[in-house]
């Protein structure tokens, strides 16, 4: 028994990189049999972490990588809340309440009740997916009140949605219904959207800030030709905008333009809190235009630890950290703060446009920065002669430990690769400069080589698609055998 005590004792405080366990793979099937020191414990998993890209250089990213010093404190603190405890955390709960009132108030709410209706989410994707269900259960309601049939739902999207939107269809077994982009309309094409709605539309959902291109859809016009569509139908379909970037951009940037509950339709608004919101992950939030839109259905009740708790959402325990962390934010950063964060990402965004704009092999996807992020392509003349691709240029920044990420447009344009920069609270213009030279280095060790690149043969293998501007890949339309 002595001898045990002594060879753990010595176990213990041997150094962590002159320890057995160091010499062992890291565990993948099974928990180990016996326990390590923390010390050990904590060199392991910070080291399967070390080879990744550091957040603030992760430019594929849209969410917060950079919070100040007493905002991670605060959390830091709050990491062992959850937040569905509201007896024992009611302060938590009112917290939450008064971000609601405040993102209300932001998006120009017309609701007069001391608490407006809202709800925490864990992302934009809940908060989408919370807007999606109360869109489909007052269309359920109403026409089951008419004696109609509620077998054949479906909402109205462009094609450039993320991917919580495909999700929301298959789980509640709702049609999507996609208006696809074109050179032409490279935002949702309002008059292409009406043509796809009946008396089965649930909603018809505006992206600002979509993902795919940073770009924004016109919710003043979409509100517009629907006014005049509902009142020539007697239909009421509704309109969602999935604001999961713009909610926290639009307010402080452009409090000019009509996107929010200033227009008629606009009877929910979902936005991530974990995006421009600029709170780490994972935080959403979802609005109503008054209480009458949220189905009472929605409310669930339980009693919970001796309180009955009524709770909207499709998680029951979650972080009360980010809660903290939005409140912090609303506090310290105040209105001007948030618009002088959301400004300096915008001109550093507008410069690493126009930087990238000079470039000999590249070409902008749009003229104009409307958010703080934006794609760019290869010239389809440059590409020619090329002897690589973006997914080689991709290659070749991460090495520099910057990702950047090469990607395929959506559906119409799947053939198209792109690479999106994405800036946030965090990153600076010295950054940007060292982003920019790197490019600059990658680009002029890829123009060396005297055979091209597997990416790039895969290329050549294809037909050039007619009347395209991008550039064309593997996965083109024609290969795929889709028209």
């Amino acid at each position: 028994m002595k001898e045990n005590t002594t060879t753990k004792r010595a176990t213990i405080e041997t150094a962590v990189f002159g320890s057995e366990t160091m010499l062992a793979p890291a565990p993948t099937d099974t928990i180990p049999r016996q326990p390590t020191t923390p010390e050990i414990a904590y060199q392991m998993v910070k080291d399967e972490t070390f080879p990744q890209t550091q957040p603030r250089l992760n430019l594929a990213t849209f969410v917060t990588t950079y919070m100040d010093e007493y905002a991670t404190r605060l959390m830091n603190e709050a990491i062992n809340i959850n937040y569905i405890d509201e007896t024992e955390y009611p302060r938590i709960a009112v917290m939450s309440g008064r971000c609601i009132n405040m993102l209300a108030n932001l998006w120009n709410s017309p609701e007069k009740a001391q608490w407006k209706a809202g709800a925490l989410a864990i992302g934009s994707s809940e908060a989408c997916m919370l807007g999606g269900v109360a869109a489909w259960l007052r269309w359920k309601q109403k026409r089951k009140a008419q004696g109609k049939p509620t077998d054949k739902p479906n909402f109205v999207i462009s094609s450039a949605f993320q991917v919580v939107w495909e999700k929301f269809a298959q789980l509640w077994q709702i049609e999507m219904r996609q208006v696809p982009l074109t050179t032409r309309h490279t935002t949702l094409d309002p008059e292409e959207a009406l043509k796809m709605c009946d008396e089965n539309t649930i909603c018809v959902v505006p992206i600002e800030g979509v993902t795919w291109t940073g770009l924004n859809d016109d919710v003043e016009a979409l509100d517009k030709a629907l006014d005049a569509f509902n009142k020539k139908t007697g239909y009421d379909i509704p309109i969602h905008v999935d604001a999961a970037s713009g909610g926290f951009i639009l307010p402080f940037l452009k409090p000019e333009q009509k996107w929010d509950f200033r227009l008629k339709w606009v009877l929910s608004i979902s936005t991530s809190g974990h995006k421009y919101g600029l709170v780490y992950p994972g935080l959403g939030w979802v609005i109503w235009r008054d209480k009458k839109y949220l189905p009472e259905e929605m409310a669930f009740s339980v009693n919970y630890l001796g309180a009955n708790i009524t709770q909207v959402g499709l998680n029951f325990s979650r972080p009360a950290a980010q809660v903290l962390g939005q409140y912090y934010n609303f506090i310290r950063l105040g209105f001007e703060g948030y618009k002088q964060i959301q400004q300096n990402s915008m001109e550093i965004a507008r410069y690493c446009h126009e930087q990238i704009a000079r470039m000999a092999p590249f070409e902008n996807y749009s003229k104009e920065v409307v958010n703080p992020l934006f794609i760019f392509y290869m010239k389809p003349n440059y590409l020619k002669s090329a002897k690589w691709t973006l997914y080689d240029l991709q290659a070749q920044l991460q090495q520099s430990g910057w990702m950047v990420p090469a990607y395929t447009l959506p559906a119409q344009f799947e053939e198209y690769v792109v690479m999106r920069i994405v800036v946030r609270q965090g990153m600076s213009r010295d950054m940007v400069d060292m982003l920019l030279t790197d490019i600059r280095n990658a680009v002029a060790e890829l123009e060396k080589l005297k055979y091209p690149t597997s990416t790039r043969l895969a290329l050549d293998k294809h037909e050039p698609v007619k009347g395209k501007v991008f550039t064309h890949t593997h996965d083109c339309a024609h290969c795929s055998g889709k028209k």
